[in-house]
């Protein structure tokens, strides 16, 4: 069996839209349906946490809040290693980041989850709405196996950044 990345394929991912929490357990799943990786968010610790695990329950990958900040940040460990931290760039119109440690640029709609992660202009992880028997779902096309669990972790944190962002926003303006 070749993996699609050999083959010049994409490999994908799909992630259901409603388990996008930290309080939540969910499965990630591959293109047969079949869970991949999963999911536990860990929210009574100092700042959220998302915890990945493989297929035999090893954890692989932590999205972790750091919580001295101004702005929301997370870091992203792969097998015990800090690899990169999502950073919010400042802008007035569209919100925008980058995966700092990585050297990947994030442009697309986020709040729609319809961007994509590049780097030096090639294309990492797309991520758009699918359509798939399982219901309403966010399917990751990632270019490289080698950077599955890396992207994948790092899907996961940008999403972070948007919850955060909008649960504080909701706590400031919830009672106008």
């Amino acid at each position: 069996y070749l993996s699609k990345s050999v083959l010049g394929e994409f490999m994908k991912l799909y992630i259901k839209q409603r388990v996008f929490s930290f309080v939540d357990k969910f499965s990630v799943k591959d293109e047969n349906g079949t869970d991949r990786y999963f999911v536990e968010g860990q929210i009574i610790s100092l700042g959220k946490k998302l915890h990945i695990f493989d297929s035999e329950h090893n954890e692989i990958a932590l999205v972790k809040q750091k919580i001295v900040s101004l702005r929301p940040k997370f870091v992203v460990e792969v097998n015990g290693e800090e690899v990169a931290e999502i950073v919010k760039k400042i802008t007035f119109f569209k919100p925008q980041y980058y995966v700092e440690g990585l050297g990947w640029n994030v442009d697309g709609d986020f709040f729609a989850h319809d961007y994509v992660i590049e780097s030096n202009g090639a294309e990492v992880v797309s991520i758009h709405k699918a359509w798939v028997s399982w219901g309403d779902t966010f399917e990751l096309d990632i270019a490289d196996g080698n950077d599955e669990v890396t992207a994948l972790a790092v899907v996961l944190a940008i999403d972070a950044v948007l919850n955060s962002q909008n649960a504080t926003a909701s706590a400031h303006f919830g009672n106008i």
